[in-house]
């Protein structure tokens, strides 16, 4: 089983990171177990792009900006879109890098001495991450991931067991959808830290990296739904203990756990800072990768994963993480552009992935069904009522 596993366990931990983190604790905190259908609903549509992304990416043999440079006829709108996705990707990665490196310094000096020890450990970690990414092959990080993702796994499913929680209340809220006043924003939020854009090239590169036969397509599709399902479980684990939590707010996802301290001992925090170094380790690989892997289709460069240029597109995403961490740098003004530009992406990306996905000229007797349709116009209209809303709100119309 455990070879089976694949490219989904990257995507499940690029999505589950220090901001998904930080959102599920504050949906928890805030409004209890009445927004887990809006997790569930997140799971359920990246489980429907992911899974077109790879598709495409088995059947093609292709990253995704590669078949749309071939299937856009237009010069025009071909490199619209591609400037589009290129800096969305690139720069918006290189902004949220330094909340993934910021997440496992937490963490980490959670566990060895619960000071601050900046600016030290955000080197201290993005050291690890180049060695990690420079020196490892796909199948090297594969492996650490599956190790990574299950560490998290336990860590934040023990969390939410130890707090006895009410499985009536779970199951209300996973099944009957409610919109406590205040909510309608963090429900966006819920839904943008889970559907992520980058996190759709990341699969279809990486698809191909792993498999290259369509005979594979069964496996793709247990791959991306075992291990998308198991992210979505973190999340809603998340959640699910932070509602247990003395809160009225919080800062930033230890917060909960701190607050968890006198009801279940040290070993809360321990669990926690754990899974945080873990999350946030994955996320800090998995932007920069999926940065380079943009860019490698963008420029035509041979080589993949050890191609020189495709390096130092990585490298310079994880430098923009350490240095805006190690010198207190407040990237705002390139976050709002990189909410603005994802929140432009989510939308084309989605209407890109269907269009492809039912050329017969492209995917052949693997083009979508009748189903998956529904379930992706569906999405497409829920992506673009949530870019819209993510636009206004950066720009303060909303």
């Amino acid at each position: 089983m455990f070879k089976k596993i694949g490219p989904g366990v990257l995507v499940a931990a690029a999505f589950v990171g220090p901001g998904t983190l930080t959102m599920c604790t504050l949906a928890g905190v805030r409004f209890g177990y009445s927004l887990i259908w809006a997790l569930l609903v997140s799971i359920i549509a990246t489980i429907v792009l992911q899974g077109m992304a790879g598709r495409i990416g088995l059947v093609t043999q292709s990253g995704l900006v590669d078949v749309v440079k071939q299937q856009v006829q237009s010069k025009g709108l071909r490199n619209l879109v591609i400037a589009i996705v290129f800096g969305a990707i690139l720069v918006g990665n290189a902004a949220y890098e330094a909340g993934n490196i910021g997440g496992a310094t937490l963490g980490l000096e959670q566990l060895i001495s619960h000071q601050p020890l900046k600016p030290f450990l955000p080197l201290f970690i993005g050291l690890i991450i180049f060695f990690l990414l420079w020196f490892s092959t796909y199948k090297i990080l594969e492996k650490i991931f599956v190790a990574l993702v299950g560490i998290m796994g336990v860590s934040f499913v023990i969390c939410a067991i130890i707090t006895q929680p009410s499985i009536t209340g779970i199951i209300k809220g996973m099944f009957v959808p409610q919109l406590p006043e205040g909510s309608l924003l963090t429900v966006i939020a819920l839904v943008g830290t889970t559907v992520v854009p980058y996190n759709l090239f990341l699969h279809a590169s990486l698809v191909k990296e792993k498999w290259t036969s369509k005979a594979d397509l069964k496996t793709l599709n247990w791959d991306t739904i075992l291990s998308i399902g198991l992210g979505g479980l973190v999340s809603m684990a998340i959640l699910i203990t932070a509602s247990a939590a003395p809160l009225s707010d919080i800062g930033n996802a230890l917060d909960m756990a701190v607050a968890l301290e006198p009801l279940f001992g040290k070993m809360a925090v321990y669990f926690m800072a754990t899974g945080l170094l873990a999350a946030g380790i994955t996320s800090a690989i998995t932007a920069p990768l999926a940065a380079a892997f943009v860019a490698s289709s963008s420029f035509g460069w041979e080589g993949g994963m050890q191609n020189i240029k495709f390096k130092l597109v990585w490298l310079l995403v994880v430098l923009c993480g350490v240095v805006f961490l190690s010198f207190d740098i407040k990237p705002i003004q390139v976050i709002q552009f990189a909410q603005i530009a994802n929140g432009i992406l989510l939308p084309i990306m989605a209407s890109l992935l269907l269009w492809v996905v039912n050329k017969k000229s492209v995917m052949g007797e693997n083009k979508n069904t009748l189903l998956q349709n529904i379930l992706g116009f569906a999405i497409v209209g829920f992506a673009i009522f949530l870019g819209a809303k993510s636009i206004l709100k950066v720009i303060g119309l909303f």
